[in-house]
């Protein structure tokens, strides 16, 4: 299973610029859909590698910073 780390990058942002940063910001910045940058942070989702490209760019992260593997239990 992949766990989107989403949520600790926009903390990351948010405190390395001392501001809010909303999803729709993101959203905006890296012209991936509101809806997907949700499920992401939510339920996770099948995501495309340009999505995960767009958002290495934004926040300035290796795709290891953004996505974690979790091995299925057996």
């Amino acid at each position: 299973m992949l766990r989107f780390k989403l949520k600790e990058r926009i903390a990351d942002k948010e405190f390395r610029e001392k501001r809010r940063v909303s999803l729709i910001e993101v959203a905006e910045s890296t012209g991936i859909g509101r809806i997907t940058l949700s499920r992401m942070l939510n339920r996770g989702t099948n995501v495309r590698s340009d999505t995960l490209d767009r958002l290495c760019n934004y926040f300035g992260c290796r795709i290891e910073d953004l996505v974690e593997h979790i091995p299925d239990s057996i």
